[in-house]
């Protein structure tokens, strides 16, 4: 579940992103709304566009490289819309790293503080609510309908390019799919692409079929004309349900990698029936619901009696990966498949569970880095964000081991929970002849092996050795730092580069 350069959410960046840069990004087609419509269509547009929200964010977000600097303040906008109990659903990403935010719906003359009550990153939704009632006059919930049908058309409803006017964008549905979700980079849903045009601001609009809403804007394509996708209800209402509780939970994840059944010498070998569709599992991942029920080499044949073709779909809903089963589940609900294993069609079952690992790969929200400095060495758990600051850094140099062992970390057995990297340093005079152990990961610190960030910290703080003996994965001969010169020197070194604390 890679995440694909081709996606782009469709938030506008106001601050840092010229208008004449956005547009060659994406392409503007948007038209406001009642200019061409018949007198009925304008009519329930009246009501509609009455519960469509316009989102302004000032957010700010923490550099991972240098994790003890505040990064600027940033302006931008989304759009959303009124569900009940007084409530507006709009994406993730439109409100990640808020720190203040405030809504208008149309023809209002008044921007209301909003504040963000749920938000879930794995899904790209948030839910919000205003602050003042005032803010809900005449506003009315708008109903949710199902997963449109191809080729149907659809109407993209918001407030693109920072527009103060609602517009709508028009197009038809042209796939269903399983994809990527590029807020996280690594999560995977069930998406409808369309070809109307869904530009910056348009984040957390309604997508509309007969008035009723069929899915969230939430991305582009960069790479296409007109390709944009919608967050289908099928996924809105499982978040839905998930907060019901007052908690939002996250998703669970079956956790193995599949590979088409077309190849008639796996069939033979294994044991499978020619007139049996399915699909091979190549690898259970470690922490995933399938970890101790499923095996490599089982031929999975169906999943809660839904049959599964030799391409991963499901043989009754062809555009449907067998996948967005799993997807559909909360944690516990049981798993049940149909498989073949040492020639013997057999039955296991399992209940679902969240895959802890997952969260080491998501990108991070609404939250700083923890760091932790050691004689100007910089360390910090290995995430998706360092990795991709560090990668433009350009100072990537001996970093091949760090950046395998992210993408497979979930596959080494390993008793770490999470990886230390020394990814940066604050260049001193005790440090100067440390380059060589640059983008590595800490394996033991004087014999003992490092588990996590915290671990790591404590063993270093705390040590009655005179000498701290640092061994990197990869590397026989360790780092040497005198323990007591290195405590004085990180004084120095602090307040040089004014850094304030190890731990943000």
């Amino acid at each position: 579940m890679k995440h694909s350069n081709q996606l782009i959410q469709s938030q506008k960046k106001i601050c840092t992103l010229p208008l004449s840069i956005a547009s060659t990004i994406l392409f503007f087609h948007s038209v406001l709304f009642p200019l061409d419509l018949p007198a009925n269509d304008s009519q329930s547009f009246d009501e509609i566009r009455k519960s469509v929200v316009q989102i302004r964010v000032y957010s700010q977000s923490t550099d991972p490289f240098s994790p003890w600097i505040p990064g600027p303040i940033t302006a931008s906008t989304g759009s959303g819309f009124l569900l009940s109990n007084n409530r507006i659903l709009t994406n993730a990403h439109v409100v990640s790293n808020a720190k203040f935010l405030e809504g208008q719906r149309n023809n209002q003359t008044e921007w209301y503080g909003l504040k963000v009550l749920y938000v879930a990153h794995d899904c790209d939704l948030a839910i919000l609510e205003a602050d003042n009632l005032e803010f809900y006059k005449d506003g009315k919930p708008m109903e949710f309908g199902g997963l449109p049908e191809l080729t149907s058309p659809i109407d993209i409803v918001g407030y693109p390019i920072g527009g103060n006017r609602i517009s709508v964008s028009r197009g038809i549905v042209s796939r269903i799919e399983q994809s990527s979700y590029a807020h996280t980079q690594i999560d995977s849903h069930l998406v409808v692409q369309v070809d109307a045009a869904i530009n910056p601001g348009n984040s957390g609009g309604p997508a509309l079929q007969n008035g009723k809403v069929v899915g969230v804007a939430f991305q582009a394509s960069t790479k296409g004309e007109n390709i944009g996708y919608i967050i289908p209800t099928i996924v809105i209402q499982h978040f839905l349900k998930d907060i019901e509780d007052g908690v939002y939970d996250g998703y669970v994840e079956l956790g193995i990698h599949v590979q088409p059944a077309y190849s008639e010498s796996h069939r033979v070998y294994y044991g499978i029936p020619k007139t049996i569709e399915g699909v091979f599992v190549n690898k259970v991942l470690k922490g995933g619901s399938a970890e101790g029920h499923l095996l490599n080499g089982d031929f999975l044949v169906s999943i809660d009696g839904k049959k599964i073709g030799n391409n991963g779909s499901l043989i009754e809903e062809s555009s449907i990966d067998f996948l967005e089963v799993v997807d559909n589940k909360f944690a516990n609900e049981n798993i049940e498949f149909q498989l073949y294993r040492n020639k013997n069609l057999i039955s296991v079952g399992f209940p679902a569970k969240k895959m802890p690992s997952m969260d080491l790969q998501r990108s991070r929200y609404d939250t700083g880095f923890d760091y932790f400095i050691f004689a100007g060495l910089v360390f910090q758990k290995s995430n998706r964000d360092l990795l991709e600051a560090w990668s433009k850094n350009g100072m990537t140099q001996g970093g091949s081991l760090l950046v395998y062992r992210f993408y497979y970390f979930n596959e080494i057995k390993t008793d770490e929970t999470e990886d230390v990297v020394l990814y940066r340093k604050l260049p001193h005079p005790i440090n100067s002849g440390h380059d060589f152990y640059m983008n590595m990961v800490v394996k033991n610190v004087n014999g003992i092996q490092i588990k996590n960030l915290e671990h790591f910290k404590n063993i270093l703080t705390t040590t009655k050795e005179r000498f701290i003996q640092i061994y990197f994965h990869g590397i026989q001969i360790p780092l040497i730092l005198s323990f007591e010169d290195s405590k004085l020197a990180d004084i120095e070194i602090k307040k040089t580069y004014q850094i304030s604390g190890n731990k943000k």
